[in-house]
């Protein structure tokens, strides 16, 4: 019993220990001696005490003894400072009496006094980061404050900021040092304290903080970030900075400072796979090189080379993607049900086949030498559609595919040439030759009578020479719009001037719809579904734009409802797609709860009621524009993951509680927050959709999986789309949609993706994003356009369709192959030391196909990789002072 002793002794014990006395007593005597009049006493004992402070070591975890014992004799302190006679022992006073202000005891009365920077400024300044990084936070904490009342910055105040920067970019606190320059906003201060062992992290840092402030503020660090990319010589990651600023000077800069060769050619990678016009000076090395990946001329060379070591060069039939055979035996009266509404089928086929041999330039149904026969197997308006899929089979082929398309173009229907100008078109998108045989070819029947060949050679230049804002083909694309009579011609020609003039805020395109909008305010035409495809078009003009569509805005105000808030809305989604803005998803939202009121409508006279009799009358569903608000939505908030994750749960009330038209367009967003990308959660979603008993929300919930699963191969989605066509055996319309979206799930039979997203997210493809939101923004009203006669403006998705590749080029473009670690990203801002960038790792030779969210980085020291991320085509360099040794 002697021995045991309670928690209490043990307290005692330790709160008395010999150490500890002798600690306070000698601290005691200091502040004594502080007290006292005697200043050479004062200044040796301010001395004294300030090195025992700084010199304390304690846990973590814990208060600095010195500090815990000094604290009640802080107000004897100020008092002291009071009465110092002596400048140079007042500072040390107020050094001590700072670093005392961190203390409970000193802060109980007053949480505002800031006396912790108020006496750091009186005391020496001199090596303030040797009191230790929590009296820096405490600092730094007392500062954004004092900005914040006061809004100045005095210079001893500012010369303080610089040596906490300092010090915290000297050891290790380079996250500490970004957030108060951007709280006080003086982040210019921080170029001077980089150096190129912090550079990567403070840049990486700052870009993700970019996201989350107004746009000018936004500009403001991400130019900053870029001049520190140019400076340390990283030129690559300077070139996707100066891309999303859309600085061209910038950008030009990037290209004339940079000297290697074999980065300059990665620059231009970059460049052409964001289709981002560079003009290359004469004197750049291997310049013949760099124009010729600008214009992409190496997609198709390089896509062949992928093909042939995956050895999927075989072509597949529509037939090997339906796997009837695998369709549940006693419900196989569907393959009765396709040979009943063969017309539709075939068409559906058509898409299938080229979307599934797209590239490849071989297929079972149009290469042959039964091309002709598979054409005219389609009736009237289908078969421009199985023609125009000859431009998927020959995608990115200019100099092959022209040969094998153009016969087609002397055919005697209408039809099949319009289809065959749309291949042409197809066959050139995102591909540049310096013969211009889309232009060539195409311009003569830009202005011809027949509204089936106009349709098909305007849309055709859209698609071909997208992004390039071109004035030579928008001289022939203007007239077109300024010159359409009816309501399809018109909405083609701004979709393809918006296409041409994608996000450059082109003033003659845009005020030549609008021109043509506001003459015909008073017209039927305005009231036909193809005028959402114009307005879309209109938007196209301002992608990614912002603040720039007020213009065009106020201008739309002279329409009536609910026109006017379905293009404001267009607008919007146009200018903020993928941004992730939060002002725009919360107006967004609001907007979804109020519906459109309409005006009172006109009673009708006996005479207009005979005539309504015999001829419908076309009429706008007010809840369209609602239904285009939920597609923004969409748009937009695919840009942010978090911003993405929160869309999906309000999408998800929408759904069960929204008008019928609204519910239409959400499978449609949840499948832009999920291009290409099969997630589980998803897939269940839009099945669920897809059994929905409105048959448009089926359609679109269909046509949406296809798009979740573009080009992955997904087995899990092939059988539930393989169980949808037995479910919709005897409905055309979701049958049909079946069909296609078995298609896109095996795009490039497994190698592509619609995913406007590449370079590792960092950067967002506008044009691709527009292909997108085409046949997207025309399955609002699905059987006036897509399940209608328009069904050719799915080919708009060619401007999108990417593969999703890992190819390893040295510096003579050569391919190599290299062994590459592939795994789920992982998220590394601002974490300490080197965390690892991908986990689930495994191990792979290039060429590789990348998945979504997925990230590869090099597995040996053998290859310095000249792009900032392994992704799409990278030029690797080998190292002359490295062994070939695992990483």
């Amino acid at each position: 019993m002697a021995l045991t002793t309670t928690r209490a002794e043990v307290t005692s014990k330790i709160e008395v220990s010999e150490e500890d006395k002798e600690l306070q007593d000698e601290l005691k005597t200091l502040v004594n001696k502080i007290l006292c009049t005697d200043m050479k006493l004062v200044t040796a004992a301010l001395e004294m005490l300030k090195f025992l402070i700084r010199t304390s070591t304690t846990s973590m975890t814990s208060v600095p003894k010195p500090l815990k014992y000094l604290a009640p004799y802080y107000l004897q302190f100020k008092n002291a400072y009071e009465k110092m006679p002596d400048p140079n022992a007042k500072k040390l006073c107020a050094d001590i009496i700072s670093v005392l202000s961190m203390g409970p005891i000193s802060n109980a009365g007053d949480q505002e006094s800031m006396d912790c920077l108020k006496f750091c400024l009186q005391g020496t300044l001199k090596s303030i980061g040797d009191w230790g990084h929590e009296y820096i936070r405490h600092l730094e904490s007392e500062i954004v404050q004092y900005v914040y009342k006061t809004s100045t910055i005095e210079p001893t105040l500012e010369k303080l900021i610089k040596d906490i920067v300092k010090f915290n970019c000297k050891f290790h606190a380079e996250i500490q040092a970004c957030d108060l320059l951007m709280e006080i906003d003086k982040l210019e201060i921080l170029p001077s304290f980089i150096d190129k062992s912090i550079y990567s992290r403070i840049c990486l840092y700052l870009q993700c903080c970019a996201k989350y402030v107004d746009d000018l503020e936004a500009d403001k660090i991400l130019k900053l970030v870029a001049e520190q990319y140019i400076r340390f010589k990283e030129y690559s990651k300077a070139l996707i900075i100066a891309i999303n600023l859309n600085n061209d000077k910038m950008v030009d800069e990037i290209f004339k400072k940079c000297i290697d060769s074999g980065t300059l050619k990665q620059l231009a990678f970059i460049a052409a796979r964001q289709l981002y016009p560079i003009e290359v000076d004469d004197e750049v090395p291997d310049k013949e090189d760099i124009v010729n990946i600008l214009n992409n001329n190496h997609l198709n060379s390089h896509f062949q080379n992928l093909a042939r070591e995956l050895d999927i060069l075989e072509p597949k039939a529509p037939e090997d993607v339906y796997k009837t055979w695998l369709e549940p035996t006693p419900l196989r009266p569907s393959v009765l049900s396709e040979n009943v509404d063969s017309a539709r089928q075939n068409l559906a086929a058509s898409f299938v086949n080229g979307f599934v041999n797209a590239g490849f330039g071989k297929d079972k149904l149009l290469t042959g030498d039964d091309g002709n026969r598979w054409i005219y197997r389609n009736k009237d308006h289908g078969m421009l559609s199985a023609t125009a899929a000859l431009g998927l089979l020959y995608l990115w082929d200019v100099d092959g595919g022209l040969t094998p398309i153009d016969k087609y173009l002397y055919s005697k229907d209408d039809q099949i040439k319009a289809g065959t100008l749309l291949a042409l078109g197809i066959v050139n998108c995102r591909v540049h030759n310096e013969c211009d045989p889309a232009l060539a070819l195409l311009a003569d029947f830009v202005h011809d009578p027949n509204n089936v060949l106009r349709n098909g050679s305007v849309l055709g230049l859209g698609l071909a020479y997208i992004g390039t804002n071109r004035s030579d083909i928008l001289s022939l694309l203007i007239p077109a719009i300024e010159e359409a009579t009816t309501a399809e011609c018109f909405s083609i020609a701004c979709l393809a001037g918006g296409m041409v003039s994608i996000g450059t805020c082109n003033g003659e395109v845009s005020q030549s719809i609008l021109a043509k909008l506001v003459d015909w305010r008073e017209n039927e035409i305005l009231k036909s579904p193809h005028l959402l495809m114009a307005v879309l078009g209109l938007g196209f003009c301002f992608m990614g734009r912002k603040d720039s569509i007020d213009a065009p805005v106020e201008t739309l105000e002279v329409f009536s409802e609910p026109f006017c808030s379905i293009a404001k809305t267009i607008l919007h989604t146009c200018a903020y797609a993928g941004t992730g803005d939060v002002f725009i998803i919360q107006e967004f939202l609001n907007n979804c709860g109020e519906k459109v009121t309409m005006p009172e409508p006109v009673p009708e006279t006996k005479a207009e009621k005979s005539k309504d009799k015999k001829k419908a009358k076309l009429e706008w569903d007010p809840a369209i524009a609602q239904a285009v608000t939920v597609l923004g939505l969409g748009a937009v908030s695919m840009g942010d993951e978090v911003g993405s994750e929160m869309c999906q749960r309000v999408l998800g009330s929408v759904g069960r509680y929204g008008d019928p038209a609204v519910r239409r367009a959400v499978p449609l967003a949840v499948a832009l927050n999920s291009v290409s990308k099969p997630d589980l959660s998803v897939i269940d979603l839009l099945t669920k959709y897809s059994h929905d008993p409105d048959d448009k929300v089926a359609c679109n919930s269909i046509f949406a999986l296809g798009v979740v699963g573009a080009g992955t191969n997904n087995a899990r989605l092939a059988a539930s789309l393989r169980q949808l066509a037995v479910y919709h055996a005897k409905n055309p319309s979701e049958l049909f949609m079946v069909r296609l979206s078995q298609g896109l799930a095996h795009m490039g039979k497994g190698t592509m993706t619609l995913s406007p997203w590449h370079t590792d997210r960092q950067l967002i493809d506008h044009c691709a994003l527009a292909g997108l939101l085409v046949p997207l923004v025309a399955l609002l009203d699905p059987h006036a356009l897509i399940l209608g006669r328009s069904h050719y403006l799915l080919y708009a998705l060619a401007t999108a369709i990417q593969p999703r590749w890992l190819l390893t080029l040295d510096e003579n473009l050569q391919p190599i192959s290299v062994p590459v670690r592939v795994g789920q990203a992982v998220d590394i801002v601002g974490k300490a030391g080197t965390p690892k960038t991908i986990a689930g790792i495994h191990t792979h030779t290039t060429p590789v196909l990348l998945g979504s969210g997925e990230r590869a980085e090099l597995a040996t020291n053998q290859y310095e990789q000249l792009s900032p991320v392994l992704d799409g085509i990278c030029i690797l360099k080998k190292r002359s002072d490295e062994t070939d040794s695992i990483v």
